[in-house]
């Protein structure tokens, strides 16, 4: 049975703002008005090796950088694993751990029946105002039937929301769904891009010899957004959306 989770023991502030967040992509935020709604929950969605991580880790940084305390949640990847690997951009996250402004957490799905616990201790242990899920997919592979698994996910985003922290969760696109070009869902889970505030979904393409990688922003509440496919690149630096 879930775990019964107090909010109101929550220590981050409740925000109302209808302020933006810098997505910490450049080229971005020009896209979406300024930036994420504050507060709201996106869903950032792709098939394998789109740069799902990358982009999200990005959007802590970029909080990080303006002294906003961020929280990394992930089920898949060992944390260790995961700095290692953002470190070719550059990305440090050591030194904000060591200054109690940053957590990197992992929660095995398979240990817990009810994450919600595992959000609220992270979130209060740094006062996070970004917060990130990474995937959101795996806490419902133990849940059969849809409808439990969307009433799951329906609590778990309200539950983000009376934080005030402005969310990314990931899923993924199976490699022959690729959003409504083949009739598919956009996330693994096939709900989660119906809950959610805002849905990026990033895309690759194998052209010629090369690889082709693209953005499209699904839906925003609240925003007159970009409503392209937007050229994006991974450079030394990170993800980029490139002009046209």
């Amino acid at each position: 049975m879930p775990q019964k989770v107090n909010v109101k023991k929550l220590s981050a502030p409740v925000k109302t703002s209808t302020g933006r967040v810098s997505t910490g992509i450049p080229g971005l935020d020009e896209l979406l008005e300024g930036g994420y709604v504050k507060g709201s929950t996106i869903l950032v969605t792709g098939g394998t090796g789109t740069g799902k991580t990358t982009f999200c880790a990005q959007f802590i940084r970029e909080g990080l950088k303006k002294g906003e305390p961020g929280v990394y949640i992930t089920m898949e990847e060992d944390p260790e694993d995961i700095k290692e690997d953002l470190k070719r951009f550059g990305f440090n996250f050591e030194r904000f751990e060591k200054s109690k402004v940053f957590s990197f957490v992992y929660q095995n799905p398979f240990e817990i029946s009810d994450i919600s616990s595992t959000i609220v201790d992270a979130i209060n242990s740094v006062n996070a105002q970004r917060v990130v899920i990474d995937p959101v997919s795996l806490i419902g592979m133990y849940m059969k039937d849809p409808a439990v698994l969307r009433k799951r996910l329906f609590e778990i985003i309200r539950l983000l929301k009376k934080t005030g922290a402005t969310t990314l969760i990931t899923s993924e696109i199976l490699d022959n769904e690729i959003g409504e070009r083949s009739g598919g869902s956009l996330s693994r889970e096939g709900v989660t891009e119906f809950i959610v505030d805002s849905v990026l979904v990033l895309n690759l393409f194998g052209v010629g010899g090369g690889i082709t990688r693209s953005i499209l922003i699904r839906k925003m509440r609240r925003t007159k957004h970009g409503t392209d496919v937007y050229p994006m690149e991974i450079t030394s630096k990170g993800i980029a959306v490139k002009k046209e």
